[in-house]
């Protein structure tokens, strides 16, 4: 038995695991973000693959026997292969979930027009992997993706306010909505995009409904637990949580507060030893 991991690139899973808190307080949690070798937006599908798996690996080597990769870009590049490829190779029961699929099999209840939109990262776009999930689920809705290169930097850097960040988030909402004016759902598809929740909805019409994933992944994987007891059973409950970083501790605990809505003490950790 041990914790439940979440891991992400950096600091963007904070603000799912944070509703993955408040909807599952009881468990205890392990967080592990990779900030040294972040940006795993722009990378190689093979590269976010190596990553994610060192990640995960380690958090098996903690004692998660169930890992959340609350990252779009390790969901859509290295989820799939872990799954299918690596899992099998251990002995005893390991889980590894993303947060794509729990967006997109809940999508069809929020459109009404069928139109969806998807801000999301320049690899997260490329993979595709938006338009593929929500097809298996509904294949009447018709998705536009937007690529937004510059958000994750404007978030990290605390521009959240400032006219930069306003002419780059006015600029990609615009080329999102020229594809279809039809769009009336748009999902935030990287979990650095819901700190610019109130910049974005300043450049989208009242009409449409800007989702971030946060509470999507938690009802999720409460749903999941309750469907898969085995698993549930060996996630510990002491409602304990631990933060580590691959990067400068000190560094990560002044820009994770932004990301969880509160202040947290984190440790570093190397994921090759």
């Amino acid at each position: 038995m041990g914790p439940i991991g979440i891991f992400d690139s950096g600091y963007g899973g904070l603000t799912v695991f944070r509703e993955i808190v408040a909807k599952l307080p009881q468990y205890d949690y392990i967080y592990l973000g990779d900030n040294a070798r972040v940006p795993y937006g722009t990378r190689s599908f093979e590269t976010v693959y190596a990553y994610t798996k060192e990640c995960v690996e380690k958090l098996f080597a903690m004692n998660c026997h169930l890992v959340v990769l609350a990252c779009n870009t390790a969901s859509a590049k290295a989820l799939r292969t872990i799954q299918q490829h690596d899992l099998p190779l251990h002995s005893d029961v390991r889980k590894v979930l993303g947060v794509i699929r729990p967006t997109t099999e809940v999508i069809g209840n929020y459109t009404h027009t069928r139109h969806v939109g998807v801000l999301a990262t320049p690899g997260t776009v490329k993979s595709a992997s938006y338009p593929i999930e929500i097809r298996k689920f509904f294949p009447d809705i018709t998705v536009y993706q937007q690529a937004c290169p510059l958000w994750v930097p404007l978030v990290e850097n605390n521009e959240l306010d400032s006219e930069g960040a306003a002419y780059f988030v006015e600029m990609d909402m615009k080329r999102l909505l020229k594809q279809s004016p039809n769009i009336d759902t748009i999902v935030l598809a990287c979990t650095h995009y819901p700190l610019l929740l109130p910049l974005i909805k300043r450049f989208v019409p009242p009409h449409i409904q800007v989702l971030a994933q946060g509470k999507l992944v938690a009802n999720s994987l409460a749903d999941y637990l309750t469907r898969h007891p085995d698993i549930e059973a060996l996630c510990t409950k002491g409602g304990s949580i631990q933060f580590f970083t691959t990067d400068n501790a000190v560094a990560f605990e002044e820009k994770a507060g932004r990301f969880y809505g509160q202040s947290i003490k984190a440790s570093e950790l190397n994921v090759l030893a």
